[in-house]
């Protein structure tokens, strides 16, 4: 149990050491970011949507 004590609290110091040495994406880059990913999965889901629909338009008068 004292062994994976030592090296739980090793990875822990390990882990905050890596993260210190991360380059942190500014305020403006997160938003811009943000909205870019919003606008293309609103493309995306509007795209599939209408595709569904037709497709299920086209499989009504099939059957």
């Amino acid at each position: 149990m004292n062994e994976w004590l030592r090296n739980a609290v090793q990875f822990v110091k390990e882990a905050i050491g890596e993260l210190k040495k991360v380059t942190w994406l500014s305020k403006k880059e997160v938003l811009a970011s943000t909205i870019v990913v919003i606008l293309l999965v609103s493309i995306i889901a509007l795209f599939v949507g209408f595709a569904d629909f037709i497709l299920s338009k086209i499989l009504a008068i099939l059957l």
